[in-house]
């Protein structure tokens, strides 16, 4: 029995390895629409943020289309087989098993290569040694079927010469071969490329979805803390189980502890939260959630009023009414917009991760106090 077929439904599996699958029924019947009626884009470009399914959509894809036999995309006569209604394939399947050892022929994945000899970092981006070769695999005759699939995870994360030999391949694209390009940032890839593939967009999931999928991950959460990671996520389940390893829920609850305490936020708070940004990568979860937080401020302040705001915990509301109160959405905005260079200079030239955080934090006083922290 294979490691899939005998898992408990609460693990989670990698997306080649992943039968479960939520949320984005609309793109997945967009691909079948297009299989059955003859319509099939030789390349697709499967978009949305990180961690809301791009990649397991693309393995169910690749798996489909490795299961069928070459031109079988038509539309089948009044005495075949009806047009197929779900990508859904049984763990046990030959081409399945195949492709979640990554021992399938005809079917390749790019991703980032590592950057050092134990596999234990990646590299920051995608180059064009990683995608060399994806031209002539396409080209040749399949091995055991009809098709071949090369998947590439993330196509944004490619530098320029990498960028550059794929779009060669899709100026050209061969017969009875598919490429499949996930990308979280859709903006950053060359028009060029945009332009010559039939694009996927995958939603953010709904709050409620991200909640039911954490309960299924993780069914030991409490609700005190499973709708809070649910709203955090921000329609990622990737993002909400990211930040339940970093303890990001107590992390938010520090943090509007700490902000409540404006316009003169308490000193010996701040150094506290800002000691805890040494550890590890709780600098990044932070300032994430901070990021979050003030876009969220800012936006729903600017909506015309924090009425509707869904409180993540308990007193958030009544925080963003005091903040709103003190200065307007367009000082928030342009903290978040001090937020987000600090965050960058800090990961670009090695900033001490304390220092950024305080002078982030001492730019929100600033705002609460009425000044500038720019």
């Amino acid at each position: 029995m294979s490691r899939m077929a005998k898992s408990d439904p609460s693990e989670i599996l990698e997306p080649r390895e992943n039968t479960y699958f939520t949320g984005h029924d609309a793109a997945e019947s967009a691909f079948l629409n297009a299989w059955s009626g003859g319509r099939l884009a030789h390349a697709w470009l499967i978009c949305g943020p990180r961690g809301i399914g791009k990649a397991t959509l693309a393995y169910r894809i690749a798996r489909f289309v490795l299961s069928q036999e070459q031109n079988a995309e038509a539309t089948s006569d009044m005495f075949g087989a009806p047009p197929a209604l779900s990508l859904q394939m049984s763990a046990e399947h030959p081409v399945f098993r195949r492709i979640a050892s990554q021992g399938h022929g005809d079917f390749r994945a790019i991703e980032r290569g590592w950057s050092d000899a134990k596999q234990t970092k990646r590299k920051t981006v995608i180059t064009v040694d990683d995608v060399r070769g994806i031209g002539s695999f396409m080209t040749m005759t399949p091995s055991e079927g009809g098709w071949r699939v090369v998947l590439i995870d993330a196509t944004d994360e490619m530098n320029t010469n990498a960028a550059n030999a794929v779009l060669k391949v899709l100026e050209e694209p061969p017969k009875q071969a598919i490429l499949l390009l996930l990308a979280h940032n859709p903006d950053r890839l060359l028009p060029t490329i945009k332009s010559r593939c039939r694009r996927l967009d995958l939603r953010p999931l709904q709050t409620d979805q991200v909640a039911a999928l954490l309960n299924r991950y993780r069914p030991d959460l409490s609700p005190e803390d499973t709708r809070p990671l649910a709203v955090l996520s921000d329609g990622s389940i990737g993002r909400a189980l990211e930040l339940e390893e970093e303890g990001g829920v107590d992390l938010f609850r520090d943090l509007i502890a700490l902000l409540s305490t404006a316009p003169q936020i308490d000193t010996s708070l701040m150094h506290a939260v800002s000691d805890r940004a040494l550890r590890g990568d709780v600098f990044w979860t932070i300032t994430g959630l901070l990021s979050w937080w003030l876009a969220r401020l800012t936006i729903e302040a600017a909506r015309g009023g924090l009425t509707d705001l869904e409180e993540v915990i308990p007193g958030e509301r009544k925080l963003a009414e005091k903040l709103i109160g003190l200065a307007p959405p367009i000082a928030w905005a342009e903290t978040w917009q001090y937020l987000g260079r600090i965050s960058e200079r800090t990961l670009a030239v090695h900033l001490d991760r304390k220092r950024s955080l305080l002078l982030i934090l001492n730019a929100i006083q600033q705002a609460a106090l009425g000044r500038s922290a720019a």
